[in-house]
């Protein structure tokens, strides 16, 4: 029989005999851990912890309102409004107490986000669009009732509209049409899920309808027709106002030639003091965001992590709270949300209760 130079054989049978005897409480370590996938450095988590974009936000604390109506017991969940990249950013960090269960967003999942979820250990991921919302564009009462299209907050906002740096300062130098007013547009910051619809909703309808070669941009560069045709101008015509679109709608009060982009929602809820823009001709409200007319509509989703499903109390009932509370008559539609039509509202659910994941392979 071998063993170490300069150790006696008891000794080496003693460190066997001491091996196996703690491989059951390592296993039963590794198991604990395995059952509670929410539980890491910082120790179990016993709330629900959410982050994402702020349109989303308020639908989801009213889900939390229901949960804990029909869960006396559970903890109040935590939900913050980072912004949709933001909450991607914290949610894609891995699993465990230390990372959110829970990501609201108001675009979808990105790919090289879904990558960076499975490359940290978290790419096991439910999604679910829980309904759809429009980027909004509005101004004061008594603003200058402006009817734009997406070719004219193009030529307003784009950083460099033609392949050339946008230089303009008043609306009429953008369309003869428009007052001779400043542009002035509050908005989201880059880490927003509106901001990006934004970009890709509307700047780049108006790039694709003003500039020849953007079609072909689009298809050969891709991230030369993103330079070209959604990055946002930064000397100021544009001005970053954070993730509290309430604040927006207060900049719009104190400035009534400026103009803010917000979710539909907000706009809904501050119909006494602004007046939803126009964009196409089509004016922003629940009919056409719903039908698809209104050029800014978007899904809204909730990403949520199957690894935390059993781990953090009352997750799997939060998520089927919500599934409860997104139809056209609930109280979500109440608040502002636009209901999805039938099917994929159907199938939405049918990911909640199958606790279906997301494949990833047809993200962009």
């Amino acid at each position: 029989m071998s063993h170490s130079p300069g150790v006696a054989p008891g000794a080496t049978l003693l460190r066997k005999t001491m091996i196996r005897a703690a491989m059951p409480f390592a296993l039963l370590a590794l198991l604990t851990a395995c059952h509670d996938q929410a539980s890491g450095s910082a120790g179990a988590r016993a709330q629900i912890k959410v982050v994402g974009s702020s349109t989303v936000y308020p639908f989801t604390t009213i889900v939390a309102e229901q949960f804990l109506a029909n869960n006396p017991d559970a903890k109040p969940p935590v939900i913050e409004a980072t912004g949709t990249g933001g909450g991607m950013k914290l949610f894609c960090g891995g699993i465990g107490a230390s990372h959110p269960d829970l990501a609201n967003a108001s675009r979808r999942m990105k790919k090289s986000e879904f990558d960076d979820c499975t490359k940290n250990g978290a790419g096991q991921i439910l999604e679910v669009q829980v309904g759809i919302d429009g980027v909004a564009f509005a101004e004061a009462k008594n603003g200058p009732k402006m009817a734009l299209t997406p070719a004219d907050l193009y030529r307003a906002l784009a950083a460099t509209p033609g392949g050339k740096p946008n230089t303009a300062r008043t609306w009429k130098e953008v369309n003869p049409s428009l007052p001779a007013v400043p542009i002035q547009v509050y908005g989201p910051p880059s880490t927003s899920g509106t901001r990006d619809a934004l970009a890709e909703l509307i700047l780049a309808r108006g790039c694709e309808e003003t500039d020849l070669t953007a079609a072909a941009l689009k298809d050969n560069d891709e991230e030369a027709f993103k330079a070209r045709c959604q990055r946002v101008r930064e000397d100021g015509a544009y001005v970053d106002a954070g993730e509290n679109d309430n604040l927006i709608v207060q900049k719009l009060t104190a400035n009534p030639n400026a103009i803010g982009v917000f979710g539909y929602s907000y706009l809904e809820e501050n119909g006494g003091s602004v007046n939803g823009v126009p964009i196409a001709g089509v004016t922003p409200s629940s009919a056409t965001i719903a039908d698809g007319s209104y050029p800014g509509a978007r899904p809204l989703y909730i990403y949520v992590k199957k690894a935390h499903l059993d781990a953090v109390p009352g997750l799997r009932l939060f998520i089927q709270q919500y599934a409860k509370l997104w139809g056209a008559d609930g109280p979500l539609a109440r608040r502002g949300l636009i209901a999805a039509p039938a099917p994929i509202q159907t199938r939405a659910a049918q990911i909640v209760k199958n606790e279906t994941t997301l494949n990833g392979a047809d993200l962009r």
